[in-house]
């Protein structure tokens, strides 16, 4: 199996379009939606809308294989992982923004509750 078929599409189009463009929509949708308050499930379901732009883009400007199941998952499950951590991060960042005297930062994806008192 060579890289080309690994991936789903050639390795500059894997870069430029699925990590780079779509990646980066992922990302934004992960950001909006863990702004928004709305629940994480809402993040996997928008992958499956971006993993199938992702497909139909690959099939139609760089003439990859449009039904490609190996690509699609590994596409959706690349989207739906950097939409989940951008939720995750949003999300702390709201709690810690919004509520300061009950909750600060820990890391980046974490934060606990304040000493009271």
């Amino acid at each position: 199996m060579d890289l080309a078929t690994l991936l789903g599409a050639p390795p500059a189009v894997f870069v430029g379009l699925t990590l780079i463009l779509i990646g980066g929509a992922a990302v934004l949708t992960g950001r909006a939606i863990g702004g928004n308050w709305k629940p994480a499930w809402q993040v996997v379901a928008a992958g499956i809308g971006l993993a199938i732009i992702d497909r139909f883009l690959i099939f139609a400007l760089f003439e990859g294989t449009l039904l490609s199941l190996w690509g699609f998952v590994l596409h959706y499950a690349l989207f739906v992982a950097l939409g989940l951590v951008a939720w995750r991060i949003a999300r702390v960042s709201k709690f810690v923004r919004q509520y300061p005297w009950r909750y600060q930062r820990t890391s980046l994806l974490s934060y606990e509750e304040t000493a009271r008192g």
